[in-house]
């Protein structure tokens, strides 16, 4: 695969897109190395999807450029293009053809010929050879997302973009697509992802950025965002509704019905905290201590901005 001498893969230098008076970006600045497994997160309405699709040369810039392997997506948009393969949010899809046509004429939109025997290999990572035949049309949506997938790799780009590609699909697909995506990732890949799974971005990626209207609030490793949520967590389920006394309701992070999460450093912290639960009257039927996660990495980090 083609290495660049700086090592970059994605370059966002000052990125705005402004709609009237809504900054769909606000001045985003972020540099993904190659080989990356890069996670872009944030609540809805954050900028992660405008931010992709002008890093597709699907929607120009108010101010600033981004780069994709060297690549500026607008003056040299064709490179950049070539470098960059997209799976979308939305199941879109020409219903007039079979699964192998769609893939062999999007192969044609890059001038590659003869591409079967790679397909093939994309059909049978992606559990699709069995479909191959199949009009698109019939196919479920998970298959439907499984074809995107491959549509998006079919002319081998050395950066992969992920727009939500597991959202509303089964356990079975997403296991099929995160070991293949690893695949290509351990070959030399950069892999941006996006996602509402915030345990997958916790498990697949080495950096993650958060961004909030439009702006980069966090960008750092993974194990570092989640080191700012220092406390563990004390979960207990009580047989009946409880009044807590202020020691604990000090500590307490989240209720849910007669579920209590409790906060805590040391695990010399948690005998403490039964003893008070036990002064108070509670009974504990069900006991469970947590690390640190990047949903609540993500939480208080949001709720900071």
């Amino acid at each position: 695969m083609t290495q660049r001498p700086d090592g970059v893969a994605i370059q966002v230098r000052g990125a705005v897109k402004q709609y009237g008076n809504l900054h769909a970006l606000a001045g985003v600045d972020l540099e993904i190395r190659q080989g990356e497994f890069f996670g872009l997160l944030g609540p809805n309405g954050a900028g992660k999807t405008t931010l992709i699709t002008a890093l597709a040369g699907l929607t120009r810039l108010s101010a600033g450029h981004i780069a994709v392997m060297g690549h500026d997506v607008v003056a040299d948009y064709r490179a950049a293009r070539r470098a960059l393969g997209v799976v979308p949010q939305e199941l879109v899809f020409d219903p007039f053809f079979t699964v192998r046509e769609v893939l062999r004429i999007q192969s044609g939109y890059f001038g590659i010929r003869n591409n079967d025997p790679w397909i093939d290999e994309l059909l049978e990572s992606l559990g699709l050879s069995d479909k191959a035949s199949a009009n698109m049309r019939t196919l479920s949506g998970g298959m439907k997302r499984r074809v995107l997938v491959a549509q998006a790799l079919v002319h081998k780009p050395p950066v992969i973009v992920l727009d939500e590609p597991t959202a509303g699909v089964d356990v079975e697909l997403r296991q099929t697509l995160w070991h293949f995506i690893r695949k290509l990732n351990a070959d030399g890949h950069t892999v941006v992802l996006t996602t509402h799974y915030l345990e997958e971005a916790q498990e697949l990626c080495t950096r993650i950025a958060m961004l909030k209207a439009g702006r980069v609030i966090a960008l750092d490793s993974t194990q570092n965002i989640l080191s700012r949520v220092s406390s563990k967590a004390l979960h207990v389920r009580l047989s009946a509704a409880q009044v807590l006394p202020a020691a604990l309701q000090a500590r307490l992070v989240k209720q849910e019905g007669l579920a209590y999460a409790f906060s805590f450093d040391q695990a010399d912290e948690v005998e403490p905290l039964l003893a008070l639960l036990r002064g108070a009257g509670a009974d504990v039927v069900e006991l469970e201590i947590s690390k640190p996660d990047l949903e609540q990495a993500f939480i208080d980090l949001v709720s900071e901005h």
